[in-house]
Order: C-alpha cells, then sequence, then structure tokens
C-alpha cells in the first residue's frame, strides 16, 4: 500500500466530544498514528452517544463515536495517579503533536502547559481547541458548538423574519474548529521540517466561527447596515438576486421535498413545458420575473399541487432534463442508498467492528491522487491499545507494565 502523507507522525490526543476528535481523525485518515489517551471513570461522553448498537448504551456500541474515531488507537491512563502522569510525560516525549480541546487552563493545571512539555520535548507541537483561545477576558469561559454558534454571531444571521434567531441545527462549529485544528497542524508540521522547530497552537472556537459570517462584517465595514432578517425574504426564498420561484416544495410521501430555483424568464417558460403547460401557468402575471415575485405566494401555491402528487426524483429528474435547477432534498438514506453520485466515488465503505458488526463509514476527503487518506480501522474499544502501546511504543517490560497496572494507572 502506498505510504500515507503523515505516516510516522505520532499524535498524542487528549480530545473528546467533537471538535478535538474531527481533528484527529483527519490526521488520522492521513496515516498519522493517532493515540487516544482516555479514562475509564471519566469516559468520552460521546463513547455514549446514539445511535447505538441494542438497547442500551456501553462504552463501545456509539455509532456515534464510531463516525469520530475511526483509524485510532485507545490507551487507559488515569492522569490523575502520579505514575499515570509519568507515563504520560513519556508519551508526549516520543510524540510529534499533542492535541486537546479542554477548556483553557486544564492542562496548564496538570503542569502540562506548552512550555513544559517543550522541556519534555522540544520539538513537540501543541495544539489547543477551546473557547475563546488562551488569552483575553474570556479566556476561561467554555463553549459548545451551538454557544459558539451564538457568540460568534451566525445564531443571530439565522432564522425567519419577524422571528427569535433560530440558529443551526447541529453543532457545525466544533467540526469547524476541528478542520482548523487539522489544518493548522499540518502547517505547524511543514515548519518543522523546514527549521526543526516544535510550536504552539491557540485556537478559539467562536474565532473559527466568525470567519463564516462575511457576508455581515463586508455589508457593515462597507455600507455602515447591520445585519437584519427582517429585510431578508422568507424561507427559502432568494436573496440575492431576488428571483421566483426559488423555494423547496412538497412531493409524494412523508417529508419529501425538491428545491426548485428559476433564473429567468427563459428557465420559467422551460418549467412551464415540463409541468406540461398548466393553465395556471400561462398567465400573464407569471410571464417575467417582477411579475413572479409580486405573486410569489400564489406561484409557490401552484407549484406545490404540481409536485405534491409526484414523486421528488421525478420532479428533479423532469425538470433538470429541461434546463431547470432541481433537486431532492435528500434523507440521510438518500445519500447512502440511492445517490449514484456517492456511488460512482466509492464514497461509502465498510469496516468491521467487535460490538458494533461491519460499519458503514463516509470516505475522505480530500481525495490526493497519490497519497489518498484511507479507512483501516473502526473506532477502538476503549483501552483496546494500552499494553501495546505502552510496551512497544513506551518500551514498557511485561513486569512494569503489570506493576503499573495493578496500582491503577491503567484505568
Amino acid at each position: 500500500m502506498t505510504e500515507l502523507p503523515l505516516s510516522g507522525v505520532r499524535v498524542c490526543d487528549l480530545t473528546w466530544v467533537i471538535a478535538g476528535p474531527t481533528a484527529t481523525r483527519i490526521l488520522a485518515d492521513f496515516g498519522a498514528e493517532v493515540i487516544r489517551v482516555e479514562h475509564g471513570q471519566a469516559a468520552d461522553p460521546i463513547r455514549f452517544g446514539r445511535p447505538i448498537a441494542g438497547e442500551r448504551p456501553t462504552l463501545n456500541n456509539s455509532g456515534f463515536f464510531n463516525y469520530f474515531n475511526r483509524n485510532k488507537k485507545s490507551v487507559l491512563l488515569n492522569v490523575r495517579h502520579p505514575l499515570g502522569m509519568e507515563v504520560l510525560h513519556r508519551l508526549i516525549a516520543v510524540s510529534d503533536v499533542v492535541i486537546e480541546n479542554f477548556s483553557s487552563g486544564v492542562l496548564e493545571s496538570w503542569g502540562l502547559d506548552y512550555e513544559a512539555m517543550r522541556a519534555i520535548n522540544p520539538r513537540v507541537i501543541s495544539c489547543s481547541i477551546s473557547g475563546f483561545g488562551h488569552t483575553g477576558r474570556d479566556r476561561r469561559f467554555t463553549t459548545w458548538g451551538p454557544t459558539a454558534q451564538a457568540l460568534s454571531g451566525l445564531t443571530l444571521m439565522s432564522g425567519l423574519p419577524g422571528k427569535p434567531p433560530a440558529g443551526w441545527g447541529y453543532s457545525y462549529l466544533d467540526h469547524t474548529a476541528g478542520y482548523y485544528a487539522a489544518i493548522a497542524v499540518m502547517m505547524a508540521l511543514h515548519h518543522r521540517n523546514r527549521t526543526g522547530e516544535g510550536q504552539a497552537i491557540d485556537i478559539a472556537q467562536v474565532e473559527t466561527g466568525m470567519v463564516l459570517t462575511g457576508p455581515a462584517v463586508l455589508d457593515f465595514t462597507v455600507n455602515g447596515r447591520s445585519w437584519l432578517r427582517e429585510g431578508m425574504p422568507p424561507g427559502n426564498r432568494a436573496w440575492e438576486p431576488r428571483i421566483a420561484p426559488h423555494n423547496t416544495y412538497p412531493c409524494a410521501g412523508e417529508d419529501r421535498w425538491v428545491a426548485i430555483a428559476v433564473r429567468n424568464d427563459t428557465e420559467w417558460e422551460a418549467m412551464r413545458r415540463a409541468m406540461g403547460e398548466a393553465g395556471w401557468a400561462a398567465d400573464a402575471r407569471f410571464a417575467a420575473n417582477a411579475g413572479r415575485l409580486a405573486h410569489e405566494d400564489e406561484l409557490d401555491a401552484r407549484i406545490a399541487e404540481w409536485t405534491r402528487e409526484r414523486d421528488a426524483y421525478a420532479v428533479m429528474q423532469a425538470l433538470q432534463a429541461a434546463g431547470v435547477p432541481a433537486g431532492v432534498c435528500q434523507t440521510a438514506g438518500d445519500r447512502v442508498e440511492r445517490d449514484p453520485q456517492l456511488q460512482a466515488r466509492g464514497w461509502w465503505t465498510s469496516m468491521p467492528h467487535p460490538e458494533l458488526g461491519e460499519s458503514g463509514f463516509d470516505g475522505v476527503a480530500p481525495r490526493l491522487s497519490r497519497t489518498p487518506g484511507t479507512n483501516r480501522t473502526a473506532s477502538p474499544l476503549m483501552g483496546e491499545h494500552t499494553f501495546e502501546v505502552m510496551t512497544g511504543t513506551l518500551g514498557m517490560s511485561a513486569d512494569e507494565y503489570a506493576e503499573r497496572e495493578a496500582m491503577g494507572v491503567f484505568m
């Protein structure tokens, strides 16, 4: 097998939940040896995250955990035990990267700020993901994806006119911060390859969200306008430029929808033909975009009457064949079972897991032509690689391992 781009890079992974594991998943996909340091009495909550296999969560049957932690190893280590902290120091000494997403100050309280790590390993790269970073007034505050989203301004920008801010339905900023962390680690590795110098990486989750507010920031700095949802069209209607129809429409079946966007009068005529020259569509009020916008509610209701009786894929294919932009609002099942594009690219793969069985996984993005990332192993069982790492990577003898195990170091 082709050597992966990050083969030979070892990551001491102190992360938990989503933001940190997103970063280390990317590094692991591209060949880094990622060693998750876990503690049995303070397990990562995502190990219990649904969906699960079976009726009750165990430490190892979470599909959620499996998704974020493929291609990694897991060791049990009680860092509150003096000998456990000594083992962590030994692991840092042989690692290229140490990454964590605790609240700012946690590693400092362990006596493991960057300067302390550098004393253990002068070439180490330390990456920290926290809510506000390690400097400034708010550095001690904690965040989750939804709160970071609100603090970055994204929640205010999301929602319907006249309604409270809606925000997004998932912790997207946990993923965003993780992506930034993976990129930053690779830049730091490149710098170290050129200079021999390690460094500290300080990522503030709120700042990674603020990058996504670009249109609002630009409008304020250039035009002096604050972002107001009241100035936006409701729902999925187009804003810039204002065009109609531009919405999602119900289709046959439970909660099935298709998105349709008509950008000009030529596409409207094409849509009329695709709908079978319905009499209402010939109304002169709908002939030009200005008229369609003036009667948008009626237009949307009429289109919905047509789509509601038809299969969403049939609507999409008929409109696309006519040259009208349209797409099914796909469910998760659609993406896995019937998306021909993803099937053609071999996006979905599977790997065996001791408790979950044969488990499906998404592919690795981005795709490199010579050294593409790979799915090699499903998520590790809790502490699955403790003996292997302690005796192989750290060079402990079997007796030393057994002695420390008996003292509660590996738990």
